[in-house]
């Protein structure tokens, strides 16, 4: 199973679906990280959090732990 967290720079992928156990799994789904979107990883910092991904035309950091939760 490979996550957003798992991702490359500029590496493109469909979400399938959002780990519900994860305690920040509503505000992801509410800040448009939802099953069948598309995100563009664009960068990572020097430890990889935060994480920074292009969904819907927004560019949106979230932590390492956050992106983990996204299943690709």
């Amino acid at each position: 199973m490979k996550t957003a967290a798992d991702m490359k720079i500029g590496e493109k992928a469909r979400i399938e679906d959002i780990d519900n156990s994860h305690p920040s799994s509503h505000r992801l789904m509410e800040i448009g990280f939802t099953p069948g979107q598309e995100i563009e990883m664009l960068n990572k910092t020097l430890f990889n959090d935060p994480i920074a991904f292009s969904i819907r035309g927004s560019i949106i950091a979230i932590r390492k732990n956050e992106a983990a939760s996204i299943i690709i």
